[in-house]
């Protein structure tokens, strides 16, 4: 049976208390501007993760989604930009939309993360298809989308990568965060962005994109004349070098962002969407007291979750941490980050519940300033 949360008197009384107690925030994951106001609902104090990505799939996506794979295709730098431009105003839309929703409230966005090979459809008639729209003839098409294959693409061409090797994707992302911020900022309302690049290992990448991020706030402040506009500029911690070489890392970042789903992965050697055919027998023979991807593995990725945290602290003291894998709607993960002086933990909007309450009940059982 649903419940009205705003109605029901019981569950508003037990939220009030919950939010008296914990000290930790909770935020929520988000791919649409519908996500963010149904993480609202549910009491999420800002989003964690926005997915830029996810505006290419679903209602509405043929516009974006086909500028997307025009630009994927060409053949020239000036070819994406001139694909890139157009695709522009539709991904300022979705953020400053979704920066409306939240009136102010800290807004992580993840910069485009997937391989590109995932955006390029593989059936023939759908690549028939694609190559009249593009107006490019099938053998090119073909020659570009073999030039995309990998054989491991969730450790290849994806995330920070994508921005440089071809840096327009950057400006284009972060221009219209920006400028998205601006226009809601000019207008009275309130926008806190916080830019987050994916899949770093290395502190050089962040000051490449970094570079990248301050030539274009210099351009929109102008554009926009406003001498200011207020953004972080952050990274996802989701490979176990990254994590190790925190220090280095926050140097450069204003906060940081595990993405523990990625971070398990690469730790374990598993991968999440085969690990069926294996996982069931070693949690019958308890060669695994848990699946590591539902309860944070404590001694050995929240290990490197620790150290990192640790790390990151001794050169900025109030470096911000969050989490915003799906460790973060688990009541048993979101004490174990409590302890560790997280500043939130960010789930699906459905789980914002679940992870106040345990935010709670961490504070109870191991009390923090």
């Amino acid at each position: 049976m649903d419940i009205d949360i705003k109605k029901n008197k019981s569950y508003k009384d037990l939220m009030q208390l919950v939010d008296k107690v914990k000290v930790m925030g909770v935020r929520t994951n988000a791919e649409t501007p519908e996500d963010a106001a149904h993480g609202l609902h549910f009491g999420a104090e800002g989003i964690g993760l926005f997915r830029t990505e996810h505006m290419f799939y679903g209602e509405g996506s043929e516009e974006p989604l086909f500028l997307l794979r025009k630009m994927i295709v060409s053949k020239t730098e000036q070819e994406r930009r001139e694909a890139l431009d157009e695709l522009y105003k539709y991904v300022k839309k979705d953020i400053k939309d979704t920066l409306l929703v939240m009136k102010g409230r800290p807004v992580t966005i993840r910069l485009l993360d997937p391989p590109l090979h995932e955006f390029v459809p593989h059936d023939k008639d759908k690549l028939k298809q694609l190559s009249k729209e593009l107006g490019i003839s099938m053998g090119m098409l073909n020659r570009r989308v073999l030039a995309l294959h990998e054989n491991n693409p969730m450790l290849g061409h994806r995330g920070v990568r994508l921005g440089i090797s071809y840096p327009e994707i950057t400006e284009m992302q972060v221009r219209a965060i920006l400028k998205a911020a601006a226009e809601l900022i000019k207008a009275g309302k309130k926008a806190l962005p916080e830019i987050m690049i994916p899949v770093t290992c290395t502190v050089n990448e962040l000051s490449h994109q970094k570079e990248i991020v301050y030539k274009v706030y210099k351009e929109v402040c102008e554009k926009m004349k406003m001498k200011s506009i207020p953004y972080l500029y952050g990274t996802m911690i989701e490979t176990p070098r990254a994590a190790i070489r925190a220090e280095h890392m926050a140097n450069i970042a204003d906060f940081f962002s595990y993405g523990t789903n990625d971070l398990t992965q690469m730790s374990f050697g598993f991968s999440r969407d085969d690990i069926g055919g294996f996982l069931p027998k070693y949690l019958d023979l308890k060669i695994l007291p848990f699946d590591p991807f539902q309860t944070i593995d404590r001694d050995g990725v929240g290990e490197l979750v620790m150290d990192g945290v640790q790390r990151g602290r001794k050169i900025k003291p109030k470096l911000k941490v969050g989490i915003c894998g799906e460790h973060g709607g688990d009541p048993d993960s979101v004490k174990f980050f409590h302890k560790l002086g997280l500043n939130y933990v960010s789930c699906s909007p459905f789980r914002v519940p679940i992870a106040r309450l345990a935010a709670a009940q961490a504070q109870i059982e191991n009390p923090r300033k």
